[in-house]
């Protein structure tokens, strides 16, 4: 069983920044793609930002340069740390491992 841990939404200001965290546990013997996703209301589930453990990483053309994703392998855990936010970004965000396992979700609110 996989358990994943999201931690960091809320509400922020346009312009402002919050950091997303996502700690995995459970029976993962290799975490091969750790990512966010995110969903708006009325709009289908998008990639945000992923990690691979080559040290690959991809991005939403809409976030680059705002968003940046990390990952600390020794305590599988994954990081969004979103900058320069915009009402755009308004959304569940969604951590993802392997292409597999699910996060319950985390608000994030953008508005003045």
């Amino acid at each position: 069983q996989v358990q994943l841990v999201e931690s960091g939404g809320g509400l922020v200001q346009p312009g402002g920044s919050l950091k997303l965290s996502c700690a995995a546990s459970g029976d993962i013997l290799r975490f091969v793609s750790m990512g966010w996703y995110r969903q708006a209301p009325g709009k289908q589930r998008e990639l945000v930002a992923i990690s691979f453990s080559n040290g690959n990483t991809n991005y939403a053309d809409s976030v680059k340069g705002r968003f940046t994703i990390s990952r600390d392998n020794g305590k599988n855990t994954v990081t969004l740390q979103m900058d320069g936010l915009k009402p755009e970004d308004t959304a569940v965000y969604y951590c993802h491992i392997n292409g597999l396992y699910w996060g319950q979700g985390t608000q994030v609110t953008v508005s003045s």
